[in-house]
């Protein structure tokens, strides 16, 4: 097996404005593993405010080179117990668990939703995210979009703004990023209307959330609160919805465990990404089948994609019926 990567610049269509700051564009990693001619692919962003550091990965990856090149061809699982021996960065074993999943699925010359048995009768829709601006131009650019599920961006509480975002009668979720007070979100528990958002992501300071209850009016989900499986138990009470992301739990092969301890705690789940290329939205797409919520929209926020594969099409998921999980670079 040969291991080779790259960081790639990933440009954004316009800048992304989020409550952690402003973006023109992305650099992400791209890590392949090749065998018997066939190529995986796996990807992971550089994120500052989860402390990402390309170089350090690149470093890392010619430190263990020579003893991933040197493992034979197993199962996925058998493969990522592996990479756990490695005490990797979540973002760096997710890279290398998918790229592994999309390789040996070329391989057995079947896809993801095959190796694991997984059916589906019909997939929710992805949300778009609207970045934080104006109430004005944030409404502006909902009534102008062709999708039909919205993820609004928020840096501060205003129950006036959240109230015309109602008003639109469109399906929309808020996601605060840590941007709400404990205040904030009590006012938003006890007002009806809140049930109306679709959901309400990660308002609270991380491990704040204590502050939260599931069993009022919001659908609260949980994001930075849940970092992986072992934090699942105590979001309950606090949370209705966790949102899965792969680069968060270190891939694939995690996050169908993760999924089945979630599902037996009553958690609904949404599937996320970060700005992504489609080799990263392309894993993540594998798991909609699972998913209550899914916000995939990291690929089509990008003007220079570098893949092909599954892809998002207007809110719609369009999943590849190619082996592995259908990655083919350009």
């Amino acid at each position: 097996m040969k291991l080779q990567w790259q960081i790639v610049r990933l440009e954004l269509k316009e800048t992304f404005s989020i409550s952690y700051g402003d973006y023109s564009f992305r650099e992400a990693l791209i890590v392949s593993l090749s065998f018997h001619n066939e190529n995986g692919y796996g990807e992971c962003s550089s994120i500052d405010y989860y402390n990402i550091n390309l170089p350090d990965f690149v470093q890392k990856l010619a430190q263990i080179q020579t003893k991933i090149e040197q493992k034979a061809i197993e199962h996925p699982t058998e493969f990522y117990n592996f990479l756990e021996s490695l005490n990797l960065h979540s973002f760096l074993c997710s890279a290398l668990d998918c790229a592994y999943w999309d390789l040996f699925g070329k391989l057995e010359k079947k896809n993801f939703l095959e190796l694991n048995s997984i059916s589906y009768d019909k997939l929710p829709e992805s949300s778009i995210t609207i970045s934080i601006d104006s109430i004005e131009n944030q409404i502006e650019k909902i009534k102008k979009s062709n999708w039909n599920n919205f993820k609004v961006k928020c840096n501060h509480f205003n129950e006036l703004e959240l109230n015309s975002l109602l008003r639109l009668e469109k399906k929309i979720a808020l996601d605060a990023n840590c941007s709400f007070s404990i205040e904030d979100c009590k006012s938003i528990e006890n007002h009806i209307l809140s049930s109306q958002f679709t959901y309400i992501e990660q308002p609270l300071e991380v491990n704040s959330f204590n502050n939260l209850n599931a069993n009022k009016y919001p659908n609260w989900m949980a994001d930075e609160d849940c970092q992986d499986e072992t934090s699942i138990l105590g979001l309950k009470n606090h949370y209705s919805t966790l949102n899965l992301k792969l680069v968060k739990l270190g891939g694939l092969t995690p996050a169908l465990q993760f999924i089945k301890t979630a599902k037996a705690n009553d958690f609904k789940i949404m599937i996320g990404c970060m700005t992504e290329s489609t080799i990263g939205i392309s894993a993540a797409a594998v798991l909609t089948p699972y998913a209550d919520f899914v916000d995939l929209d990291g690929a089509n926020l990008i003007s220079n994609d570098i893949a092909n594969g599954n892809f998002i099409d207007r809110g719609k998921i369009f999943l590849s019926e190619k082996p592995g999980l259908g990655i083919f670079i350009k």
